[in-house]
This record gives structure tokens, sequence and C-alpha cells, in this order.
């Protein structure tokens, strides 16, 4: 009797851990699910705050991402310490380009994007970073899958991997984390919001309509146009310091130009406008889309472009690495430094 007990807990053992099993996806499941996901739908509405922690304090932006199936995208980013409006990343059948409305700035990128990079905020580009990774890790917490896998920021050699985790009823991404080389999470995504039957207008992604914001019209209204003109600087100098400054009064604003020296040299920038001009066409760039923590830069060979709280600047150099470039503007945090 006691024999045939053992062996009935025996088999009701084996039957609770082959439930188990067959309950439990495996990566390769959870891996082809996302693929499927991402094959299946027309597109995607979705809500996420980005936190970056790498400058002098946290940056964190408002970030509306859509997509249409198959190469249209709309990417806002309104960081919450700028008050002169948002920027748009924006893709369709023209190209690629980065809007500022608020100053009726753009650039067009001859470049693929956003294949060519690690995209946190967009669900393709995770579920690509997992195909590609062979090694990534995978683990299973009571709500979410977790990949930890290798990212691909070009620019960026600091932010080697991330985790990512997905809703396992919707496997929609619900958190990321890029992580430097010590683990520590620099820049961390939490999604509020995915919405996988999204509804567009036809001219949702025109660049048109896309630059006709509210704050583009507040501000060629006459709005904020009082606001002084307050210059920054780099906190990041790489081994150099300040030689020249120049300021420069121009047909409908005011320049800054400022010279360093010493390990490297390096040009900065700063341009206010007290006329916003009229729709210009948009600046071609051959170039790279970067995320500085305060804003959207424009990246080439030797350049740095961006727009911050009403301001142009830009930043030169033919001795900076496209890293050092990089971190000098991420470290010009839009306070008056000195």
């Amino acid at each position: 009797m006691k024999k045939m007990f053992s062996i009935w807990v025996v088999i009701v053992l084996g039957f609770v851990t082959l439930l188990a099993a067959c309950g439990e996806q495996s990566k390769e499941d959870v891996i082809g699910k996302l693929e499927s996901n991402l094959e299946s739908m027309d597109g995607y509405k979705a809500k996420a705050v980005m936190t970056m922690n790498t400058g002098q304090e946290d940056q964190k932006y408002n970030i509306d991402v859509w997509h249409k199936k198959k190469d249209f995208y709309r990417v806002e980013l309104t960081n919450e310490q700028d008050e002169k409006g948002s920027q748009i990343i924006l893709k369709n059948e023209e190209g690629v380009f980065v809007l500022s409305p608020a100053l009726n700035k753009s650039f067009k990128f001859q470049k693929e994007w956003p294949e060519n990079g690690s995209q946190p905020y967009l669900y393709q580009s995770l579920v690509n970073d997992i195909v590609k990774d062979n090694e990534a890790t995978f683990t299973v917490s009571d709500k979410h899958y977790i990949f930890e896998t290798e990212t691909n920021y070009q620019s960026n050699n600091n932010l080697p991997t991330q985790e990512i985790y997905f809703d396992k009823d919707t496997y929609t991404p619900v958190k990321v984390k890029v992580l430097d080389k010590d683990q520590n999470a620099l820049v961390q995504v939490n999604f509020s919001d995915f919405n996988t039957d999204p509804t567009f207008k036809d001219d949702d992604f025109a660049m048109e309509k896309n630059m006709k914001s509210n704050a583009a019209q507040e501000t060629l209204s006459g709005k904020g146009e009082e606001d002084p003109f307050k210059i920054v600087y780099p906190l990041e100098m790489v081994g150099s310091e300040l030689v020249e400054e120049k300021e420069v009064n121009t047909d409908n604003g005011k320049r800054v130009i400022m010279s360093f020296s010493g390990e490297k040299e390096f040009t900065l920038v700063e341009e206010k406008l007290d006329e916003i001009p009229a729709t210009t066409s948009p600046q071609m760039v051959d170039g790279d889309i970067v995320n500085l923590g305060h804003s959207v830069g424009v990246l080439s060979d030797n350049t740095i472009e961006w727009t911050d709280n009403g301001m142009n600047f830009m930043l030169a150099s033919e001795e900076l690495t496209k890293e050092e470039l990089i971190n000098v503007a991420k470290s010009v945090q839009g306070k008056e430094v000195k």
C-alpha cells in the first residue's frame, strides 16, 4: 500500500511539473510571439516617459510615439524643462526629419533611421535588438518577460546593454533600462500606454502639419520674444578652457561665439532670434540623430547642432571625436554657469 502511494505521488508531481512547463513560455516562444505581434499589427500609438541620468541632473522627456506600417514614424519628445515646445523625429515617404516647430527649424537626413541604431522607445527596435543578439538573456517575473541584450549606439560606447520588460499578456513593452558598463541605468523609458489598434489621419506624418504646432504659432505671434538672452557654458570641456567670447548682433537677434583651447580646440555658438523666420526648406545633413538629454541633437562629422529653450546651439571642432562632441554638448545644460 505504501509503495502504491509513493508511485501515485511521483505520477502526480510529474504531471504538475509537466503542466508548469507547458504553461511557461520559453525564450524562443516569447521571441516568436513578439515577431508575430509586429508582423500582424498595422501600427501603434504609445506614450512614455524617458529619464536621462547622463548629465548634472536628471532630464525627463514625455514621449509620444506614432508608427504606421510599414515605414512611417512620428516621435514627439517634450523636455519638461524646455518651455519652448517639443521636438519631433518624423519619417515619411520624403525622408527622415528632426523638427523644432517653435523655431521653424528642420533637418533632413540621408541615412536610415531607425534601423541604424537602438531606439529604446520604438517597439520594433527593441525586438530587433533581441533577435540580433544570440547571447541575449531571458528571465520571467510575475508580470513580465525580461530580456537583457546588447545595444547598438554608434556614437556612444558607454551604454553597451539594456534590460527590456514586456507585459506577459500583451507582449508590449513596459519598461526599458539602458545600462552603462557598471550596470547603472543611465536611461530609463517607462511606457504608460500602448495602443496596437490606432487610427491615423492622412496628413499625420506630413512635415507641414507637424511644423504647425501650437508652440510654433505662439512663437510666431510674438509670445516669448522678451525672454532674456542667457549665455550658457559647457561643464565638460575635455581639458580645455574658454579663451575668447564674442557677442554679435545679427539682423534678427543675437549670437555669442565662444572659443575653447587646451588639449583640444572647439567652438560653441549660441544664437537667439528675436523674430522666427518664415518656413524654410529643411537643412540637409549627412549624419545621425543623437539624444543629448536636454534635447535631440543633429550630429555630423565635425559638428553637432541642437535647439533648447528657444535657442539655437552649434558645437564644432576638427579635433573632438564624435563621442567627445556629444559629451560636451550634453554638458551644456541650459543653465547660466561660468
